[in-house]
């Protein structure tokens, strides 16, 4: 039969081991049809010496026992599928995708019975099947069948036998080679080499850790393979290996070519509070915040992002320490060289708030240049306002050119100067003498401020507050918020100083006690204070003398002791309307009582005329008092 010659070559090494065995003499006509049937073969004499040693069988019992005959298919059938499993292993089998379920697939691979292979094995990164009905695909036979009777097959066995060929290759060549990411693992993620599983440690995926694994699923890349070993099918490659191969290659190159002030394109790599990384192939190099634009920047991000490919220009190179120092604003002109002629003094311009600090506003006219704005030039309000009350960040700003000083980048600006000075024509809306009224709007040491119109504030200095008063501070006689009515004293437009007068409102007391008393008078007072040169008298409402203690002394020379609170005549012997003072004397007081009593002893009664001593006296006593 032929079917029985294909199969034969395999097929006689089993009878050959059975047949040569010692057998009993009266069981050889017996057991040999068993022994056959049982192989498989029929005796023919003309293969007979294809089924044993010559000698072991009787020629008188080469016909076949019945039994043979019978089982001879299930022993056909029972050696073409121990031939199809040996043929399959280890043997990659063409087949054709039949349909796919939930969790197979089918495949028909020839034989006399289909295939079934794990679903999860023909699944891509996002889960969906590489294969469709119809398709063919490389199998490898399992051992065992399914419930159903199905050949268990697997396609990732068959596609790793195909691609170790081609991996060993790449290896023995040192080639890269291409992989994808199928799945995170510990320590790194696994890819797959044209259906082959590799692990791909986390540390050697990139130059630089990376942290997102996850996210690497589904990438595709070269990869170096690092170690192999088919006996055990383990692989081991690497992405940072190559990358750093790829990037010592363009050091080389750019650094033959890297100079200062050339000009480079590169990639933004990094970037920080002070400035980013390029990537100029190869090498970084730092490109500072303050070489990003002529103009102010907060942070890099306001002008650069990660990724982008920027111009950069080389402003410095160290070859020994291999950094780089690299300027983005240098490409364009420095518009601070002609910016006196582009913003004359007194210009009106427009521009952008870019920032807002204590003591102004930062003005963007254009790019790169910048004005500030004082907080004393946003208002003739002498009352100081944070400038957030009145400018915003992006607010659009109408400013007058104060100056102009390109050697230091600096243009000041001003807003007040585009509303009339409500200064200037304050002199003819308040001259002095005028009462206006207002409310207290601060207290300080020296004074109290009165605000009589909006943006305009008098002072009132505390000597201003009473005139009879010793006021120390105003609060004694003002608190905040009070409306009180005042005298114009003073005004300095220039300066932006209004003095104002509380007391003037009365009459002066002392303008009165000077116009009432002349040096010599004697008047009555009472000791208010006393310290250490004398002692301070009240000698009228709200006037003060003072008695040094050289005229605190009795008309015996004994000096006179005086408190607060102890009354006592004196007498009047110095006036000063300018400094407002007073002198005073005991003294005075007892040698002119003395003198008239002396007069009035030698006077007639009758007498009305001076005499020459009275004359002479009164003129001594003069002196005395001058």
């Amino acid at each position: 039969m032929t079917l029985f010659d294909e199969t034969n070559a395999p097929y006689s090494d089993s009878d050959t081991t059975t047949l040569t065995e010692p057998q009993p003499a009266n069981e050889t006509h017996t057991e040999q049809p068993e022994q056959l049937a049982h192989d498989g073969q029929t005796h023919d004499p003309q293969n007979h010496h294809q089924g044993g040693t010559p000698g072991h069988v009787d020629p008188s019992d080469e016909k076949p026992a019945p039994a043979a005959t019978d089982d001879f298919a299930s022993a056909l059938d029972s050696f073409t599928a121990e031939a199809e499993e040996a043929a399959g292993e280890d043997h990659v089998l063409k087949g054709t995708v039949l349909k796919l379920t939930a969790t197979h697939v089918v495949v028909d691979i020839g034989a006399k019975s289909e295939g079934m292979l794990l679903l999860a094995e023909v699944l891509d990164h996002e889960g969906k099947p590489k294969v469709q009905p119809g398709d063919e695909i490389d199998v490898m036979r399992e051992k065992g069948e399914t419930e159903e009777g199905y050949i268990n097959l697997s396609f990732q066995k068959a596609q790793k036998l195909r691609a170790w060929d081609e991996i060993e290759k790449a290896y023995s060549e040192n080639r890269p080679i291409r992989a994808i990411v199928a799945e995170r693992t510990k320590g790194g993620v696994t890819v797959d080499i044209l259906g082959a599983h590799a692990f791909l440690p986390g540390s050697q995926i990139d130059l630089r850790p990376v942290r997102n694994l996850d996210g690497l699923k589904g990438q595709s890349f070269d990869v170096a393979i690092v170690k192999l070993n088919k006996k055990r099918g383990n692989i081991v490659v690497s992405r940072k290996q190559l990358l750093e191969q790829e990037q010592t290659e363009k050091k080389s190159k750019v650094l033959e070519h890297l100079q200062e002030g050339s000009v480079l394109t590169g990639v933004v790599k990094n970037l920080t509070e002070y400035g980013a990384f390029v990537d100029l192939g190869g090498i970084d190099g730092l490109l500072h915040i303050t070489d990003m634009s002529w103009g102010r920047l907060t942070h890099p991000r306001d002008l650069v992002n990660v990724g982008d490919q920027i111009q950069v220009k080389v402003l410095k190179f160290d070859s020994d320490k291999q950094r780089v120092s690299l300027g983005f604003k240098q490409l364009t002109p420095d518009p601070w060289l002609d910016a006196e002629h582009r913003y004359p003094v007194g210009a009106h311009v427009r521009g952008r708030v870019i920032s807002v600090t204590d003591y102004g506003a930062f003005v963007e006219l254009e790019q790169g240049i910048e004005g500030l704005v004082h907080v004393s030039e946003m208002t003739w309000s002498k009352r100081t306002k944070h400038p957030s009350k009145l400018v915003n960040v992006n607010d659009e700003v109408e400013c007058v050119v104060l100056s102009v000083n390109p050697g230091e980048r600096r243009i000041s600006l001003g807003m007040r100067q585009l509303a009339a000075n409500p200064w200037d024509s304050l002199i003819e809306k308040y001259p002095v003498g005028a009462s206006v009224e207002g409310r207290v709007r601060n207290l300080t040491d020296f004074g109290a401020f009165i605000e009589i119109e909006e943006g305009i504030d008098g002072l009132v200095h505390v000597s201003n507050l009473s005139w009879t008063k010793r006021v120390k501070h105003p609060s004694e006689v003002l608190k905040k918020g009070d409306r009180v009515k005042a005298v114009v004293l003073a005004i300095d437009s220039e300066k932006r100083r209004l003095s104002l007068g509380v007391k003037q409102l009365q009459p002066d007391v002392w303008e009165s006690f000077f116009g009432n008393h002349h040096i010599g008078d004697i008047v009555h007072g009472k000791v208010l204070r006393v310290a250490t040169f004398g002692a301070f008298v009240e000698i009228a409402e709200g006037v003060e003398g003072l008695c040094h203690n050289s005229e605190a002394v009795d008309g015996n020379g004994q000096p006179v002791h005086l408190e607060p609170g102890i009354e006592h005549d004196f007498k009047i012997i110095k006036m000063s309307p300018e400094e407002k003072k007073v002198g005073l004397s005991i003294r005075a007081v007892g040698e002119e009582a003395s003198r008239k009593e002396v007069e009035a002893y030698k006077q007639p009664a009758s007498s009305t005329g001076s005499t020459i001593g009275e004359l002479v006296s009164w003129k001594r006593a003069g002196n005395e008092n001058g």
